[in-house]
């Protein structure tokens, strides 16, 4: 008698193993219905930029007739995707713009993509919320140094550096009259950019420009532009473009640049009249003849121009 009550409460706890087992491996099967999904972080849907709609992607292991809602923080469906339709095992993709079925923009806040999985008889709620943001961000300061630079590649004032804080984790974007050269690499409260006053890998020719800085946060929401000064482009510059000397004069004429050493030249039309090698101050004697003569001082690739005109009186 003991050996058939023995007998008989291992045959139920293994009937209870199997049945639990089954009902394990059933959802196992169920949940495996939908994988590889992936869900947008965060959206905009007015940035006007690739962040504009949220993308829900996954992955069917069996063909099944869906139903895809979006639904609030509360649990409350709020734009309806996809009604019915059947759809084949592999992967699959869908937006949302941010609306409504009514085509309404909804608040800010987070939401979450519901798939009914028919024939599985199953509905699954995404875990991972989907942040609707359109608040763009604030640049809370900005400083550009030095506004003075010779990008020419000496290792010498070749760089402007702009540094920043905003008010939440964003790019920077810097903007040289009005066009965008820079862009941060990381979305940081507070960093700084480097701008070497190149366009296509090529330096700039020497004048002012107008700096600005903007932010665009994670959504791709893009803040105003916030002025940061104007930079001044220069690689090597005489005071004056035309100098009065009187017959030899001792000249000394200072010469803005970034580089150690130019080199100059003082000619009338073809012939060379003087040359040599200067600092930032260029020294020589004005010729005994009067006449207009051609000063020129070269920097690297780079060279500026005065009329030197010697006369009596």
């Amino acid at each position: 008698m003991a050996r058939t009550a023995t007998t008989v409460l291992v045959l139920g706890v293994l009937a209870g193993s199997a049945a639990a087992f089954a009902v394990s491996e059933g959802l196992k099967v169920q949940r495996a219905a939908v994988t590889a999904v992936h869900v947008a972080h965060t959206f905009s849907p007015v940035c006007r930029c690739p962040t504009d709609r949220a993308s829900i992607a996954f992955r069917l292991t069996r063909s099944d007739r869906l139903d895809i809602w979006i639904v609030n923080s509360n649990g409350r469906v709020v734009r309806t995707l996809v009604r019915g339709r059947l759809f084949g095992r592999g992967a699959h993709h869908f937006t949302w713009n941010g609306r409504d079925d009514a085509g309404k923009l909804l608040r800010e806040g987070n939401f979450k993509p519901r798939i009914r999985l028919n024939r599985a008889g199953r509905t699954l709620t995404m875990p991972n919320p989907i942040a609707l943001d359109v608040t763009p961000p604030r640049v809370l300061s900005v400083k550009a140094r030095p506004l003075l630079i010779s990008p020419d590649g000496d290792g010498r004032a070749d760089v402007l550096r702009v540094r920043y804080r905003v008010s939440e984790h964003a790019h920077a974007v810097l903007l040289v009259n009005g066009r965008q050269r820079v862009r941060s690499r990381f979305q940081r409260l507070r960093d700084e950019i480097d701008w070497f006053g190149k366009e296509g890998g090529r330096a700039l020719p020497p004048g002012r420009y107008r700096l600005q800085l903007a932010a665009v946060d994670l959504a791709g929401n893009r803040s105003r532009p916030v002025p940061a000064g104007t930079v001044r482009i220069r690689y090597v510059e005489l005071p004056a473009s035309l100098l009065l000397a009187r017959p030899g004069q001792r000249m000394v004429v200072p010469v803005s640049m970034d580089a150690l050493e130019a080199r100059w030249t003082l000619r009338r039309g073809a012939s060379l009249v003087a040359s040599g090698t200067t600092g930032r101050r260029l020294v020589f004697q004005a010729p005994a003849q009067p006449g207009r003569y051609l000063l020129v001082v070269s920097a690297g690739r780079h060279q500026t121009r005065a009329t030197v005109v010697v006369r009596t009186g």
